[in-house]
């Protein structure tokens, strides 16, 4: 049995997909909830054999890893809640760390024995967490995506220099039940956001677009939903493991005055790359504006 404990603040969608990976990993019995609903803490709860915590305050007590699961417009307010049993947790660390190693830096020392907060919130950044959560606090920061939601999910993370690198490791594997998971400098979380964050909302409407091509030119509904989403499943895996450039994809499927090319200049005549980076543009610039 795992003796890693994880608190999760919010018990929406992705915070439930982190934690059944997680569960999968140190066990239900090692994570807590806690949520303004109750009900929904319970049933989450529930379905992992996981805790519910009374608030806030007592879910950061005693978790080794803390994620904020919350929408970026709440995360002050809890934030603010939660810090001075954040500060307590890691003065009382420091000092004991301090004692037993002469710790030099008050900032290795919380890093070695604090909590680690985990934010997913759009366009907050580590120093903003911080500054709200107390100096020195270890942060880090991740951007998951709702296909975490049955083990497929893209999660990205960065984290603070308080975090030691046996703590970031230890949350890789735990995520990885979720996802790929991908370190890189904070400065990219924005345009992660906008890519694969947002993403799948763009990639489920150019599933529905393909199938109601589909059924435009005669297909029952429920076939051109199939063929259309095993299309871009298939399509997607071919990119992976060949490595190959999607152009390159693109041109072995497109012969000369054949019916893909035409459909091809259909989507350039109407910007659909153009429209597509646009819209990836708007989430990044959106990400920005909510830190």
């Amino acid at each position: 049995m795992s003796s890693i404990t994880i608190a999760c603040i919010g018990s929406g969608n992705m915070g439930g997909a982190l934690m059944r990976g997680a569960a999968a990993s140190i066990g239900g019995g090692n994570i807590g909830f806690s949520d303004a609903d109750k009900a929904k803490a319970k049933a989450v709860a529930k379905s992992l054999k996981a805790l519910v915590y009374a608030s806030n305050t007592e879910a950061v007590q005693k978790a080794d890893y803390i994620f904020l699961a919350v929408k970026p417009q709440v995360l002050g307010s809890v934030l603010e809640e939660i810090a001075p049993a954040i500060q307590r947790r890691i003065t009382a660390g420091s000092a004991a760390k301090a004692a037993s190693t002469k710790a030099a830096s008050v900032k290795q020392a919380a890093g070695g024995k604090g909590p680690v907060l985990v934010s997913m919130a759009a366009g907050w950044s580590i120093a903003k967490v911080q500054a709200m959560a107390g100096a020195h606090t270890p942060v880090i920061r991740i951007m998951p995506n709702t296909p975490a939601l049955i083990g497929q999910g893209m999660i990205a993370l960065a984290a603070s220099a308080e975090v030691p690198a046996n703590k970031i490791a230890e949350l890789e594997k735990i995520l990885k039940a979720a996802g790929e998971v991908d370190r890189l400098e904070e400065k990219y979380l924005d345009a992660v956001t906008g890519l694969s964050g947002s993403g799948p909302a763009f990639v489920y409407l150019f599933i529905e677009a393909l199938a109601d091509g589909g059924v435009r030119a005669g297909l029952p509904r429920d076939k051109a939903l199939r063929y259309a989403a095993q299309t871009v499943l298939g399509s997607a895996a071919m990119v992976k493991e060949t490595g190959k450039h999607p152009g390159e994809l693109k041109d072995m499927v497109t012969s000369p005055a054949g019916t893909t090319i035409a459909g091809v200049a259909a989507l350039e005549k109407g910007a659909f790359r153009g429209t597509v980076m646009a819209a990836v543009e708007a989430a990044w610039r959106r990400a920005a504006e909510l830190g």
